[in-house]
């Protein structure tokens, strides 16, 4: 019988998952329910929350407690960090992160979504889309986040009308549309009560979709970044210059995308010099071939300049090279950011200087219209930059790889991240700018 069982069960995947939504919206909760009734939850973490449950006089295990781990989120009954948990199911593995609903802790959304592969966004169906929900589909699709799911929660406080959901995912749908979002799957919930978390209610026979659990369990994820354009960026250049590897030079990174094999034509980038891999070191280990996310070391056949922060690539599927930089962004620091502001840039292994050129647009959240020019953007804004540094970068379109498309801006000052950004094109089109006085100014 185990055998049998064995041979039909599928092999199981990993799908990297972000909870979002507005504060009180339910979100630790449904984390909790979802650890819950998966049987995911340890029998000592099940009884300290019981404990402390009972001493503030509740009836019931609180559940948002397995996931709002620190004291002030435990004191204020908010999310206020990123909480990554890590469960299982016989159909899949997960990787979830609890991101805050507060709008002054968006940057941990971003954070928390800039990985993910499908991003569960609450509403309380008695408030139906406000301005956060709204902020959250809008990063979401700025991520470009394959699959969101709309889970209208308390549906246990608007008597499980079906009129009350229907209404929130047309409206919620609809703007995601217009955000481009590929994929939206709407569920009713009850996070507290259990209502369409893992099993199916039975006061909502008016619904015949997924739970949230069937469908994170049957969501299309594709780990095929194979086929992707191939990307190492050096991290390190390995040198031992011992009596038994006196001439060993190997350029050690994390495979960002495609697969590099022994032989390859690779240019290395930005100086643009052109050689073959002639050797990939695995674990200690000589190998044919490697590819995405394995951490290698690349011997080439040439003795070219190679340090940190360079990108490997394939001589014929090399990305532009440039200094100005366009992207799409989203702002996260508490200080503004300004037309004019000298930055740090950090692309990948690689840091420059840089410097704010321009701001063409702000998107305006409620109708997705663009404010042209505002000359600086403030916490939580998303718009349009555009940034010249002081060196040239190897940058591909965010569309074509998050990993190699997307950097952050750093203050010089103190090391605070000021901004996170997608290279290229987004949901929002940039309105255009005259180009006169581009060059007035710049020292770089």
């Amino acid at each position: 019988m185990s055998t049998t069982t064995t041979e039909t069960l599928p092999e199981t995947t990993l799908l990297r998952f972000a909870t979002a939504g507005s504060v009180d919206d339910g979100k630790s909760t449904l984390v909790g329910r979802l650890l819950h009734d998966s049987k995911s939850v340890l029998t000592d973490q099940l009884e300290a929350v019981e404990r402390a449950s009972a001493s503030r006089g509740q009836d019931g295990p609180d559940l948002a407690l397995l996931t709002d781990g620190l004291r002030a989120e435990r004191e204020q009954g908010i999310t206020i960090d990123v909480a990554y948990r890590y469960f299982a199911t016989p159909r899949r593995r997960f990787i979830l992160a609890d991101t805050p609903g507060h709008v002054q802790y968006t940057r941990n959304m971003v954070t928390g979504a800039s990985t993910a592969e499908l991003t569960v966004i609450l509403v309380d169906a008695r408030n139906g889309v406000v301005e956060q929900t709204r902020r959250h589909a809008a990063i979401a699709a700025l991520l470009r986040v394959p699959h969101v799911v709309l889970a209208v929660n308390k549906m246990d406080l608007v008597a499980y009308e079906e009129s009350v959901f229907a209404a929130i995912a047309e409206e919620f749908t609809a703007y995601a549309v217009e955000l481009g979002v590929p994929e939206v799957t709407a569920v009713p919930i009850s996070a507290l009560a259990g209502d369409n978390v893992v099993e199916p209610s039975a006061n909502m026979d008016w619904y015949g979709g997924p739970t949230v659990l069937e469908h994170l369990e049957t969501v299309p994820v594709s780990h095929d970044l194979a086929h992707c354009h191939a990307r190492l960026p050096v991290q390190f250049v390995i040198r031992p210059q011992t009596a038994e590897h006196p001439d060993y030079r190997g350029y050690a990174g994390q495979i960002a995308a495609g697969t590099f094999r022994v032989g390859d034509p690779v240019a290395v980038l930005p100086s643009g010099r052109t050689t073959r891999i002639s050797g990939i070191d695995l674990l200690g280990e000589p190998v044919d071939v490697a590819w995405t996310t394995q951490s290698v070391t690349v011997l080439l056949e040439d003795d070219i300049d190679v340090s940190r922060g360079d990108l490997i690539v394939p001589a014929k599927d090399a990305p532009p090279v440039t200094q100005d930089v366009e992207a799409t962004v989203c702002h996260v620091a508490d200080q503004p950011l300004a037309v004019g502001h000298r930055v740090l840039l950090r692309h990948g292994t690689r840091t420059v200087k840089a410097i704010v050129k321009d701001i063409p647009s702000r998107l305006t959240l409620d109708d997705l219209s663009l404010h042209p020019h505002p000359g600086r953007l403030v916490a939580n804004d998303i718009g349009r930059v555009k940034i010249r540094t002081a060196e040239p970068l190897p940058v591909d379109s965010y569309a074509d790889s998050r990993r190699t498309g997307s950097f952050i801006l750093i203050d010089p000052s103190d090391g605070t991240t000021l901004t996170a950004g997608m290279v290229g094109e987004s949901f929002a089109s940039p309105e255009p700018v005259k180009d006169a006085a581009e060059e007035d100014g710049w020292d770089f």
